[in-house]
């Protein structure tokens, strides 16, 4: 069981009978009454977007998933993408719609956490940080270094972030798989 004081970005939990992950939260305590969590949940199952209010202390159970450490192994336009289960070899597909943004992380042979629910995959965990290539990037311009200052960078994968100038094609970056921003430069 989990309280509202537990809740965090990526909780899971079983809300009306049915798997959801915490997408945003935000503690209230007004000046009369009880305190109160406002969240935004998202159906693991269906992928609906639900606004919720949970009185402070109010208890919510943890949602039947089962885990499983895969590998991921290729696109395929006709499977989606797909997954292989470490410990039986067993294929899983995700559509495109399941993997959603989170195919901007995907590396061959990477490994990473699927949840199944009702023995049916529903999501991906992955790592924290990603490091991915810099294939694309305009060059910095002599002069503009005003603090701070960006540019955008396509990465192997496709992803498009803003880097700061000294970021040339070719180095290798960590990325946050939570926000898809740039954290720092990185080796190979």
């Amino acid at each position: 069981m989990y309280s509202t004081s537990d809740f965090r970005k990526g909780l899971k939990i079983k809300y009306k009978g049915e798997p959801f992950i915490i997408t945003d939260f935000q503690h209230v305590k007004p000046g009369k009454g009880g305190a109160f969590v406002r969240t935004k949940l998202k159906n693991l199952v269906t992928g609906r977007v639900l606004d919720e209010t949970f009185r402070s202390g109010e208890k919510l159970e943890q949602p039947d998933l089962e885990e499983k450490d895969v590998q991921y192994l290729y696109y395929d336009n006709k499977d989606g993408y797909v997954f292989m289960d470490k410990s039986t070899y067993e294929h899983l597909h995700l559509s495109e719609d399941q993997v959603g943004d989170n195919k901007f992380f995907l590396l061959e042979n990477m490994d990473l956490y699927i949840s199944l629910y009702q023995g049916k995959p529903i999501s991906l965990d992955f790592p924290t940080t990603v490091n991915l290539e810099v294939t694309k990037s305009d060059p910095g311009v002599k002069g503009d270094t005003a603090t701070g200052a960006t540019k955008p960078a396509t990465l192997s994968t496709g992803l498009v972030v803003q880097v700061p100038l000294f970021i040339n094609e070719g180095d290798f970056l960590k990325i946050d798989t939570r926000t898809g921003e740039y954290v720092e430069r990185t080796k190979g």
